[in-house]
């Protein structure tokens, strides 16, 4: 009887051996899987990045509330130093909730910039980088902001034209050629990534850059949209790997892929969208040696932060 038991705990060792053996191979095949697609993102980037790799200050924090905060910069540098942000967003993103939500701040907003006076908050980039514009926006808007990513304007290019070969389907409400380095003429259709591009950066309209913030989020729903209707999530490391060389930034690999998975994998789509100011919430003005502003009123573009980022979370 003895040796029938001692036989029995024997087999099931080795079983427990044999599956934890294969457990690790497993994970060790998920691993090299991710890192492969990786590099080869990495690698099949065709152009150059013009975003310079320096290891910036953030002092940042989670919020309070449980959001993660990304600040994302758009740049379009070509290598020159002190320039200012052409585009301020932050992502949000609450694990627990499984809510995203983006903010746009319009460039021309006029602010207190910490240490250099009232400026365009465009300029706190030109100034002292994600850093000094992260405290702008904390001093502002009381927003605490965990991430910065400086995005390339060409690594937004590769990724649309590795995540859609055919091309990103918008309704686009009329011509517009100027400033952008493209044609575009009006009605629905598939743009590769430099139209898509010249489409979100057109400004030539009555409202100026209120609308083209409106494009940008609208693009930024309609690509998300359209990414979690393919078979993305294995596209995944390789979609990190292609736009790397194009965004500097103090996320991690792992995290972008967790957060990435997270969306992807995710039920509800709806992104919700905010602008500051928001409407009724600033003045149009002119400051001499500064040009056309716009003076938002901060303490009712702070409570509609808030609320924005207050909804949706008794669910």
């Amino acid at each position: 009887m003895r040796s029938d038991k001692h036989q029995h705990k024997n087999r099931k060792k080795r079983k427990r051996k044999a599956f934890l053996l294969v457990l690790l191979i497993l994970i060790a095949a998920v691993f090299a899987y991710i890192y492969w697609q990786f590099r080869a993102g990495v690698s099949e980037s065709t152009k150059d990045s013009n975003v310079e790799k320096v290891e910036y200050e953030f002092n940042g924090e989670k919020d309070e509330q449980g959001w993660t905060n990304t600040l994302l910069i758009g740049s379009d540098t070509r290598g020159e130093k002190g320039a200012r942000s052409d585009t301020i967003m932050i992502a949000h993103y609450h694990k627990d909730k499984g809510i995203y939500k983006i903010t746009s701040i319009m460039r021309d907003s006029y602010v207190e910039i910490p240490g250099h006076g009232k400026n365009k908050i465009n300029a706190a980039f030109a100034f002292g980088g994600p850093e000094l514009l992260r405290q702008t926006i904390k001093d502002n808007f009381g927003l605490d902001i965990q991430y910065y990513s400086i995005v390339d304007f060409e690594g937004f290019v590769q990724l649309i034209d590795e995540a859609f070969p055919d091309g990103v389907e918008v309704d686009v409400e009329k011509h517009m050629s100027d400033y952008i380095g493209v044609t575009l003429e009006p009605g629905v259709q598939q743009l590769d990534g430099e139209h898509l591009l010249g489409y979100v950066r057109f400004r030539n309209d009555t409202m100026g850059d209120f609308t083209r913030v409106e494009r940008q989020q609208k693009v930024v729903k309609n690509v998300a949209g359209q990414l979690t209707s393919l078979e993305t999530v294995p596209k995944l490391p390789k979609l990190i790997g292609v736009v790397t060389p194009f965004i500097n930034t103090n996320l991690n690999t792992a995290t972008m892929l967790f957060m990435g998975k997270d969306f992807l994998t995710a039920g509800n789509k709806n992104i919700e969208s905010l602008t500051i100011p928001v409407e009724g919430g600033f003045k149009e003005q002119r400051v001499s040696g500064i040009g056309d502003i716009l003076a938002p009123d901060l303490e009712k573009n702070r409570a509609a932060l808030d609320e924005f980022l207050k909804a949706d979370q008794t669910q």
